[in-house]
């Protein structure tokens, strides 16, 4: 991700969503569900993600928004619209430091 991207520091719902697609796409068993993907799409009921898989989309996140998810947001990160809250959120630490 390019250093000028982080710059907006109010990312769009629907471009952080678009940008998530990818990532979860790689570890969905549910492939169909991605194309239906919302902000209330559940990643382990919906997508069938198992848990070592949400380890996985957790890391990616990290390396795609370059922002570090701790253990407590990683255990609330179960939904897309969970995912997006603490993405933006990380990133907005980011961006005050």
């Amino acid at each position: 991700m390019h250093a000028s991207s982080l710059k907006n520091t109010n990312m769009e719902h629907s471009e952080l969503l678009e940008k998530l697609k990818p990532i979860v796409a790689n570890y969905a068993h549910n492939k169909e569900a991605i194309d239906e993907i919302t902000e209330q799409t559940d990643f382990i009921n919906d997508l069938k993600i198992n848990s070592a898989n949400l380890v996985d989309v957790v890391l990616d996140i990290e390396e795609e928004f370059g922002i570090e998810i701790d253990n407590l947001s990683m255990e609330k990160m179960l939904t897309v619209n969970a995912a997006i809250q603490i993405i933006e959120e990380k990133l907005k630490e980011k961006n005050d430091r």
